[in-house]
């Protein structure tokens, strides 16, 4: 019983470690983004890296999410008799939440799981100890450009999230479900506000700021090898979908505290 008592409390001591050198990464990570010079260069190279890995699966993934929605919304309004409101229930719906999270996801699994594996590439062959032996900070050369990137992309694929999902949703309640498209478009108009898109959009910021943190965090603590180079991707994936839906439930309430609906 004590073995095990012990055994319990040097996994939570050693959990509180890892939590402590994490968000000491992240207060890093953000005076990084405060210390000259940033590295433009590697910032827009990690860029393009990020949304040729994640632009196709986020455009397929953004048609079936907005038929999906629009599916569920119709068929509800119509149980309720406010069929007149199916187009503002769907886009609020992508709008609001769809949009950042299906981003968020598909960046986590995909984007941050890259910039994980390159890191964790790079630290078995020794390439990041010897960068550090030049007196390169890995975290304003290496790190930090690829936050920022992550968090450009992020943004720019929420939006492209909420127009196909638009579409999609448009489609399948007008086309296929026999709705009015003047009082689907005219629906949304009534409800959906600009604090919504920009509050989305805030949301795909902080969510690849997340995504990429937690890759670049991960990646650089890999140990045991290649087996140890799959085991933190793996742990980074399930660790900012964790952190994802922890912080769209804080940035939600944030939001309407700021913008109380019907006011």
């Amino acid at each position: 019983m004590t073995a095990m008592t012990s055994g319990l409390r040097g996994r939570m001591l050693s959990g509180l470690d890892g939590l402590g050198l994490f968000f000491g990464f992240v207060g890093e990570v953000l005076r990084g983004f405060v210390t000259a010079p940033f590295h433009w260069r590697e910032a827009i190279d990690q860029g393009w890296q990020i949304a040729r890995v994640v632009i196709v699966p986020t455009a397929l993934v953004s048609i079936p999410l907005g038929a999906v929605v629009a599916l569920q919304v119709g068929s509800l309004t119509q149980q309720l008799g406010a069929q007149s409101f199916a187009g503002a229930a769907s886009v609020v719906s992508i709008l609001r939440e769809g949009a950042p999270l299906a981003t968020a996801l598909l960046l986590a699994g995909a984007g941050g799981s890259a910039i994980c594996a390159d890191f964790g590439s790079r630290m078995i062959r020794e390439e990041i100890d010897a960068l550090r032996v030049l007196g390169v900070n890995i975290v304003t050369r290496l790190v930090v450009p690829r936050v920022a990137a992550a968090m450009v992309v992020s943004v720019l694929l929420t939006g492209l999230v909420m127009g196909v999902g638009i579409a999609g949703g448009y489609v399948f309640n007008v086309v296929l479900q026999n709705g009015t498209s003047g009082v689907y478009v005219e629906s949304f108009r009534a409800l959906a506000t600009r604090p919504d898109l920009y509050g989305s959009l805030f949301k795909g910021l902080v969510f690849g700021a997340i995504a990429a943190v937690v890759g670049c965090y991960k990646g650089l603590h890999v140990q045991g090898g290649p087996k140890g180079v799959g085991q933190a991707v793996n742990e980074s994936v399930v660790i900012t979908f964790l952190l994802l839906f922890a912080a769209n439930y804080l940035l939600s309430v944030a939001f309407f505290q700021l913008f109380p609906q019907g006011a």
